[in-house]
């Protein structure tokens, strides 16, 4: 009796072993990486594909820091580096919706990459269109997919509108793009929906719950020479070549006044892979299309509601206010020294 109380008692260690193993060791979270790779974004990407809670589907590449041609070489040659070639990488739009292409070469390097010359890509592109690449996935993995856009968002607005079903079987939508106060190619807009606002008008008003990523956070989260001695101290082709653009991106950051260089699209992905980075806060954001000085600007109602106005006789009267549905997550605020430390062990492979 013994013995079989013994052999139940090890059975059950066992079993519990098992599942809390489970438990601890959960399945990461498929992502699609929409992408126009300049230096941050390769940085984004080289993070998210170091990092264990995510599985990186696809990137898909969209005209924006670079055009679609230098991107999708740049996004070729990343995973090259990093010996993904298991990741899909398909190009998409040429253009912004209903206006001409902005690029940012003056950020980023003539290239994009800081002027860092890979070595020739070992991985090939899909020939599939990158929305209908989002679309096919996002219907294989209901509910599992993650979308992570970093650049301007032409493709995902092709995606939702080609097939407005795939808002409602996303898992999230992680955004790097807007501010809440204030732009930084002008005082309202954010880079990614000044070159694209119409494509973010769709996208926020998809039917989705967006989180929001904005300029305003990744300007309070920055790489500064302290992380980059970091970076620099080990050794590897991934860690060199983020060591180099972040380098690039530095010097040329400081050049301009910043005390250090904003981390806009590796937050995104900090904050798909753990939200607890960020603090966000539910909000009614629309986007401006039309303003001769606002044209790009993300408006965010933080009140949650608009007055409501009533005609009486030649004049309207405040009667009372309408309350507004949140259709954005929006980011206030980042755990930037975490995550920053995060960044760097994760490049660094530790």
């Amino acid at each position: 009796m013994q013995r079989v109380r013994l052999l139940f008692i090890s059975i059950l260690f066992i079993v519990l072993i098992f599942v809390t193993n489970g438990l601890t060791q959960a399945a990461p979270n498929r992502v699609i990486i929409d992408t126009d790779p300049g230096t941050d974004d390769a940085m984004a990407i080289v993070l998210a594909l170091n990092s264990p809670e995510l599985k990186v589907e696809a990137l898909t590449v969209v005209p924006g820091n670079v055009d679609a041609r230098q991107g999708l070489e740049n996004a070729l040659k990343i995973v090259s580096l990093a010996g993904r070639c298991d990741v899909t990488v398909a190009g998409g739009a040429q253009h912004p919706l209903d206006q001409k292409l902005i690029t940012a070469q003056f950020w980023h390097g003539k290239n994009g990459l800081a002027g860092v010359e890979l070595p020739p890509t070992k991985c090939k592109a899909d020939p599939r269109f990158g929305p209908d690449l989002i679309i096919e996935m996002v219907h294989k993995y209901p509910h599992e997919i993650t979308l992570i856009p970093v650049g301007p968002l032409t493709n995902i607005a092709l995606a939702v509108s080609k097939d407005p079903s795939i808002a409602g079987l996303v898992k999230d939508i992680v955004i790097m793009g807007g501010s809440i106060t204030g732009g930084n190619v002008n005082g309202a807009a954010e880079a990614n929906i000044y070159n694209d606002p119409e494509a973010a008008q769709i996208v926020f008003n998809a039917g989705w719950m967006v989180t929001m990523v904005g300029s305003d956070v990744g300007e309070r989260t920055l790489i500064t020479r302290k992380y980059l001695a970091q970076l620099q101290s080990s050794h590897g082709p991934e860690n060199d070549f983020i060591a180099k653009i972040a380098e690039f991106y530095l010097n040329r950051s400081e050049k301009s006044g910043y005390s250090g260089a904003a981390m806009y699209d590796p937050l995104a992905v900090g904050i798909a892979l753990d939200p607890t980075l960020g603090t966000l806060k539910e909000m009614h954001v629309d986007v401006e299309t039309k303003g001769e000085f606002t044209r790009g600007e993300t408006v965010a109602n933080r009140m949650g509601s608009n007055e409501n106005n009533v005609l009486h006789g030649d004049h309207y009267e405040i009667d009372g206010v309408v309350k507004l549905k949140p259709n954005a997550k929006v980011c206030i605020a980042s755990d930037a020294d975490r995550f920053l430390q995060l960044f760097v062990s994760r490049i660094r492979g530790k």
